[in-house]
């Protein structure tokens, strides 16, 4: 099933997995016109897809997705909304009522706009992290969307996240102005690695700053698998031509579907070093503290900041949740993804981690440069 003619609507197309999903849609489908929705969309970044463009007509709306109004506009006459647009915070540096309302409040808006302007697909960017860790840090094993796993969420992020699938699932089957019927899915990625990921950008400036050593905050054995942008990308464009046939479009409406890839299973932190050790970057061999004490460290660090807090703001770079999440093993299998939506990795681990690394070479002297300079 093509999406050939379509009208697309991307929210945070101008974000690291929203820049790759336009692209996709360019290279792989003759759309119609590809609607870019952002708070802000860089000049450099059109320039880099003109020579990709074809016929489609890009056009950008930037705005405030919260924004009724504008939500309506960018959604009149298309037929399907990938909406990856999010607030990602993961050490709750984003007040509650900000992330809430980009995060929930504006994929209501986002949902309501479809239903008044009779855009049939909606596919939503969820994340691994609606299901987990714990704070048990209970372990799962190769996953998959049968498996029952308690869980009472922590982090704003993925309260939020939470609570943004649920609505778009439950809206699916809901009726249109005019007349028919609104589709919709979410694609739940485990961590997103790949060129333009800014925790990895993160993760090697620290390294540079502590003399091309890495950090260690996972044990060894915690094992996650991390999925490849590209490949996140075009589950998405899988999602999209499937919610478009008729024959699938009921069996996979209101579901939801886990999206890994064949990505190695180690730990965050060895995966970080899987990808930089090639730039010269070696790893610390143990946590800095024995796990147990790293959570009392991180209590007392959370207190700490909760008694200075009614004279200033200070967020703790790490927390115990955090600490949990790196720690647990947590893998998922694509295989349902397969199954329902058609959707296998397009990239290779070894292509994946080759475009990674140089992408990482190409930033290493820049930062080098930076963080001298400071």
């Amino acid at each position: 099933m093509s999406l050939r003619g379509d009208v697309c609507v991307v929210t945070g197309a101008g974000g690291f997995l929203g820049k790759r999903l336009v692209r996709l849609l360019l290279e792989d489908e003759k759309v119609a016109e590809i609607r870019m929705l952002d708070k802000n969309v860089q000049p450099q970044l059109l320039q880099s897809l003109e020579g990709c463009k074809g016929n489609t007509k890009l056009s950008v709306f930037e705005g405030d997705i919260r924004d009724s109004d504008f939500v309506r506009k960018a959604c009149r006459g298309a037929s399907i909304v990938f909406h990856t647009a999010s607030i990602i915070d993961i050490i709750e540096a984003v007040e509650y009522n900000e992330i809430y309302g980009v995060n929930v409040k504006g994929t209501q808006v986002l949902l309501e706009a479809c239903i008044q302007e009779n855009v049939v697909s909606f596919i939503y960017t969820s994340t691994i992290e609606v299901m987990g860790p714990n704070s048990k840090g209970e372990p799962i094993i190769n996953g998959n969307e049968d498996t029952i796993y308690e869980c009472a969420l922590k982090f704003s992020y993925s309260k939020t996240k939470k609570e943004a699938e649920q609505r778009t699932l439950q809206a699916h089957g809901e009726v249109l102005q005019n007349g028919s019927r609104l589709a919709t899915c979410a694609l739940r990625p485990m961590y997103i690695y790949g060129e333009g990921c800014r925790f990895l950008m993160g993760h090697m400036c620290d390294g540079i700053r502590n003399k091309d050593v890495l950090f260690r905050m996972s044990l060894p054995e915690a094992h996650v698998n991390p999925v490849y942008v590209g490949n996140v990308a075009m589950a998405h464009l899988q999602a999209a031509r499937s919610l478009k046939d008729p024959q699938k479009r009921n069996a996979i409406g209101g579901k939801f579907y886990f999206i890994s890839d064949d990505t190695p299973h180690v730990s965050y932190s060895d995966f970080n070093h899987v990808v930089m050790s090639p730039l010269g970057f070696n790893i610390q061999d143990k946590l800095p503290l024995p796990l147990s004490l790293f959570y009392v460290f991180c209590f007392f660090l959370e207190i700490l900041c909760m008694m200075i807090r009614p004279f200033k703001r200070i967020v703790p770079p790490l927390n115990r949740q955090l600490l949990t999440m790196l720690n647990t093993t947590f893998t998922f299998s694509y295989q349902r993804a397969k199954r329902d939506l058609g959707y296998k990795p397009r990239y290779s681990w070894e292509e994946a981690r080759k475009c990674t690394i140089e992408w990482l070479a190409s930033e290493l002297p820049k930062e080098r440069e930076r963080i001298r300079a400071k």
